[in-house]
């Protein structure tokens, strides 16, 4: 369980192809605190830490290259990081899986004043769970939704989060991880006729 507060930015080392599946290799700035089978979201999607000799390595099954954008990054690219939720702190932004839902588009991230107008293009399935001044899970940043458009969601970014995530180093057509709200998800579930 993640909050969607990014918590570090770290350093794509490699992204090894093993047949259908990957190895991920990452320079993180907290890699001195892990252990062996601890959960990071990277980019919102939970990843288990399988080795530490050097860097920090994450095995990263065909599955989650099919759904995620993690089969994207390269060397040298910045990622969102996040540690699992640890009971007892405080919980801001709202709950993550890490359970990444489908991938959206970034099609405009452009200054406004002081702050940043984020507008991703939304599959129709993630698009139904999403309500104005919801939450919604981009690339592990729990996000509020200012504005949905009938193919979009549209969010205004303070600078803080621009310093502090990848979206400073983001642009228009690269592809992001999408979780939708967990209450929003049950709630459609519970609704379905069987």
């Amino acid at each position: 369980m993640f909050t969607g507060l990014i918590e570090a930015v770290g350093t794509v080392a490699s992204l090894i192809e093993k047949g259908a599946q990957a190895e991920l290799i990452l320079d993180i700035p907290f890699g001195d605190e892990l252990s062996l089978g601890d959960s990071v979201a990277i980019n919102g999607c939970c990843l288990t830490v399988a080795s530490l000799e050097d860097k920090v390595h994450f095995d990263i099954l065909a599955q989650t290259l099919k759904v995620t954008s993690l089969g994207d990054l390269q060397e040298g690219e910045k990622v969102n990081l996040e540690r699992a939720l640890a009971i007892g702190e405080r919980l801001g932004g709202h709950f993550v899986q890490g359970h990444v839902d489908n991938i959206g588009i970034i099609s405009d991230l452009s200054p406004m004043g002081h702050d940043y107008r984020l507008e991703i293009a939304l599959p129709a399935e993630v698009h139904t769970l999403c309500i104005d001044k919801g939450s919604l899970c981009i690339d592990g940043i729990s996000l509020t939704i200012a504005e949905l458009t009938p193919t979009s969601a549209i969010f205004w970014i303070t600078p803080h989060t621009l310093k502090v995530t990848h979206l400073n180093e983001a642009s228009i057509g690269q592809r992001v991880n999408l979780e939708a709200d967990l209450l929003a998800k049950y709630v459609k579930k519970l609704l379905r006729p069987d």
